[in-house]
């Protein structure tokens, strides 16, 4: 059993190594994201907004350690924890991505009626 156990932890450490090895750039990330949302504390709009990278700051932060223990460890739930939190991670940034596209979308369609009818308005002057 006690060879299974080693072999499992092997393994772990394989899998979770490309995440170790850039855990330094994942906890970079996650202070300068959690900066940012402190900064955006003292702007007026971004106080509503601020809570959102200091959240995605403190998922990096803790994916990075997760997957720091699971390597040196070998311990399968770090590795399932870091890759939770890199879930998270992604979903959030994925939905505020779709948010900007469609802010873009619609904001792209306003400016180009508002052009059309002044355009219009002005041709039957």
């Amino acid at each position: 059993m006690n060879g299974e156990t080693a072999n499992q932890g092997d393994l772990i450490r394989e899998i979770s190594y490309p995440l170790y090895n850039c855990r330094g750039w994942l906890k970079f990330l996650g202070v300068m994201s959690i900066i940012s949302g402190i900064i955006q504390v003292f702007t007026i709009i971004g106080i509503i907004f601020a809570w959102l990278p200091i959240w995605i700051g403190v998922l990096l932060f803790q994916a990075a350690s997760a997957v720091e223990r699971a390597y040196e460890t070998g311990d399968s739930n770090e590795i399932n924890v870091s890759l939770s939190k890199l879930k998270t991670y992604f979903m959030i940034m994925g939905v505020i991505s779709l948010l900007g596209v469609i802010f873009f979308a619609v904001m792209f369609f306003t400016g180009s009626m508002a052009v059309l009818f002044s355009n219009f308005r002005f041709m039957n002057m």
